[in-house]
């Protein structure tokens, strides 16, 4: 611990550098005592002295106060609404850096401080991030919009100070507090996942026509409910509001299987650790949002959905259900999603298809959204097409060397039982869902 803290003094020395009035002390300081040696002037030669002294005190002094602790303690609170963040939409952040005491060394600190938030490059958005700054005798605050333009969890902070003495001749720049993990969610599109086709599937599933509004069990409303589900006459008839219980009767439960090899992978994961392209990354976070507008469209329909991505848990995932908490589950479990490549990608194709085998129903809906696959993998991918209701979105990749697994898989696929559709990155996912729809009509 000890060694810690000294490494950590050093740092913090480290980090100081002398403001124009401090470098001019110090020119202005070695003069006198150069001429004070050579004229033999001690006099002069102790003023030189005294002012590189000051300089150093300085130095010292400021390279040694932590901000965050001793009489003049500092805290910071940040706040993010919404939390987490859409792509491409909005968010406010509000930052506050307060005096932790009312004391004088704290308000000195905050009078003589400039903030500065770090901030990823994905959460700037294209235009960079401008703050409202406002200062108080006990607290500075700050408020700025955040526009990330790509799902992920970003790191925003830890706020950077600086600062200078109290006579103006050295400077500091310090972090301060910690970093906030920033959620950004993908952005969805609503599709038609209640249409005449899959109105047929789920009653040859029920064997019956689907439940109405007025076969519903009701129950009191409680917060988060999707107010479209309150039943108005039960509720006149209580005296409160009731809504539907059983919204997902009749309805098949829906997998929606992301296959991991589409999405571009981090940087460390690629050989020689370079970056993946642009195209590489569009091409992957649009696979994410169509097979996330797929899963909360089917949720929105009343359907119990989960997403799976192939090369996360390969324990069973569970359905849910509800417009707002399921549509959180579902989009949560895509935010640190990450690309695999080669047998990596294939072997969490095939881990993935069994854990779903081994947790599938009669009834199940299966909808994949994935590349083109060859031996064991489509194999693997093409046995679920025997159970339920399987649709497959496959997409054809940009690169001519990649397409030509893409026929035989689409083939195997629709000899195992599987609806087939191609589509190319980027297509809108309501122009893709209606190609499959009208595939299963």
């Amino acid at each position: 611990m000890a060694v810690e803290q000294v490494l950590d003094a050093l740092r913090r020395l480290v980090r100081v550098r002398p403001t124009a009035r401090g470098a001019l002390l110090v020119c202005a300081g070695l003069v006198l005592a150069v001429v004070g040696v050579v004229l033999d002037l001690p006099d002069l030669v102790g003023l030189g002295a005294a002012a590189l002294l000051v300089v150093a005190a300085a130095w010292v002094s400021l390279g040694l106060q932590r901000l965050d602790a001793g009489r003049g303690a500092l805290d910071v609170e940040r706040h993010l609404a919404p939390h987490p963040v859409v792509a491409g939409q909005q968010a406010t952040t509000r930052l506050v850096v307060r005096a932790r005491a009312r004391t004088g060394a704290a308000f000195e600190r905050l009078a003589r401080l400039r903030l500065s938030e770090q901030a990823a490059h994905e959460l700037a958005g294209p235009h960079g991030i401008r703050a409202q700054v406002r200062a108080h005798p006990d607290h500075v605050a700050v408020q700025y919009a955040i526009a990330p333009v790509r799902r992920g969890r970003w790191a925003l902070g830890p706020v950077l100070t600086t600062r200078t003495d109290v006579f103006g001749l050295a400077r500091t720049t310090q972090p301060l507090g910690t970093s906030t993990a920033v959620s950004v969610w993908p952005r969805t599109t609503r599709v038609a996942a209640r249409n005449a086709a899959l109105g047929d599937v789920d009653r040859a599933a029920a064997g019956a026509r689907l439940a109405s509004s007025d076969d519903s069990v009701l129950r009191e409303y409680v917060a988060g409910d999707d107010p479209r589900r309150v039943h108005w006459a039960g509720s006149a008839r209580q005296g409160r509001l009731m809504v539907r219980a059983d919204e997902s009767a009749g309805l098949r439960p829906v997998t929606v299987l992301l296959d991991s090899g589409l999405l571009a992978p981090a940087a460390e994961e690629r050989p020689g650790g370079r970056a993946p392209t642009h195209a590489a990354v569009a091409d992957g976070e649009w696979a994410v949002e169509l097979a996330a507008s797929i899963a909360t469209s089917f949720l929105e329909a009343g359907h119990p959905t989960r997403l799976a991505a192939t090369g996360g848990a390969h324990h069973p995932l569970t359905h849910v259900t509800g417009v707002q908490t399921g549509r959180a589950v579902v989009l949560d479990a895509t935010v640190d999603l990450s690309g695999l490549r080669g047998t990596a990608a294939e072997r969490a194709l095939e881990q993935s298809v069994a854990a779903l085998r081994a947790d599938r129903t009669q009834s199940e809906i299966t909808v994949a959204v994935l590349g083109p696959t060859a031996g064991a993998a489509r194999h693997a991918i093409a046995s679920l097409g025997a159970d339920g209701v399987s649709w497959a979105l496959l997409v054809v990749p940009r690169a001519e060397g990649m397409r030509h697994d893409v026929d035989p898989t689409a083939d195997d696929l629709r000899a195992a039982g599987w609806r087939v559709t191609t589509c190319a990155p980027g297509t809108p996912p309501e122009r893709v869902w209606s190609a499959v729809t009208e595939r299963v009509a």
